[in-house]
């Protein structure tokens, strides 16, 4: 449905966007995650022709989004991170007002925004002006405008932000919801708000991919090394010895705990190794007592923190990357 290839953004010396590649398949949910900076909302502009890249190619549906702006941009909804809404209209006025832009059949218009406001709840509000609404109403308005004319891709850039809890739900339900007719890609750098909703997770960093996949498989990823809390009653330095003569052992470290006289181990292994049992009868044996032991698994908070390690985020040009 949407193929990207080696795309890249810069604005004088800063890159973007460098060496981008992915494909996005029919009826999915994507997710683009990153920290704020690490060049979410340049990629979603270029998907959808709003700004051009340096260089590299999009085709949404097989039409390039360069050479063939209508036909490609005809098929894509979009969400930009702040909504773009003539306040001075009311909701009904500005979805009929976006439907006539979208050459959507004036037959079709009323019933089809009747039939949108209805699902992203907006009936009770449809005839008080944008601007005296609530930020999250806003943001309902602009989901409801990519959604006019039925397009197959929706692009939404941070689609929960300013809802409260309540509407986050409902909205994750709706986007769930959307999967199979429409293919959705959306960014945020909240991950829960991704793996909630999500079926592929593509996480950027400084302009490039980093890693793609479920979150299944992105967890999966980081299973190949195990790590294992321990916390023993006794000394640092003999419980250094002991890791040390451990050849699955490959790297450790050690914090005080919170017990008086004891201290907290975590030890990373090499390969994907459960070596509980070895670790247990190694300190014992060493005359420290264990108090407690656990297997710590690989989160998505955990992939995420160490494949975007020491990204300083940032604005950019447009103060919207």
């Amino acid at each position: 449905m949407i193929q990207a290839e080696d795309l890249v953004k810069r604005y004088g010396s800063h890159t973007a966007v460098e060496h981008l590649s992915f494909q996005v398949e029919k009826g999915q949910i994507y997710g683009f995650l990153g920290p704020n900076g690490a060049g979410k909302s340049t990629t979603m502009n270029i998907l959808t022709g709003y700004i051009a890249a340096g260089s590299g190619t999009v085709k949404v549906n097989g039409y390039d989004i360069l050479k063939e702006p209508e036909k490609a941009k005809k098929c894509i909804g979009y969400l930009p991170e702040t909504p773009p809404l003539y306040t001075d209209m009311t909701v009904l006025e500005y979805l009929l007002f976006v439907a006539e832009l979208k050459k959507v059949p004036k037959k079709e218009r009323k019933e089809q925004v009747r039939d949108i406001m209805e699902k992203i709840q907006l009936s009770e509000v449809k005839e008080r002006l944008i601007k005296n609404l609530s930020k999250g109403y806003k943001q309902r308005v602009g989901l409801a405008q990519a959604l006019v004319g039925y397009p197959e891709v929706l692009i939404l850039d941070e689609p929960m932000v300013g809802l409260d809890p309540k509407q986050i739900i409902e909205i994750r339900d709706f986007i769930k919801g959307l999967a199979g007719k429409h293919t959705v890609i959306l960014s945020s750098h909240i991950l829960s708000e991704v793996s909630a909703v999500c079926d592929h997770i593509m996480i950027i960093s400084q302009g490039k991919l980093v890693a793609s996949g479920s979150p299944e498989q992105l967890q999966e990823m980081m299973r190949s090394k195990v790590e294992i809390e321990v916390t023993v009653l006794g000394e640092e330095q003999p419980a250094k010895m002991v890791l040390e003569e451990m050849e699955q052992v490959e790297n450790y470290s050690i914090y005080p705990a919170q017990e008086a006289g004891s201290i907290q181990i975590v030890v990373c292994t090499k390969e994907n190794a459960d070596i509980r049992k070895e670790v247990s009868v190694a300190l014992s044996g060493a005359g420290l007592v264990i108090l407690s032991m656990n297997r710590r698994e690989k989160s998505l908070e955990d992939i995420f923190l160490k494949l975007t390690a020491g990204e300083e985020g940032g604005a950019e040009d447009d103060g919207n990357l």
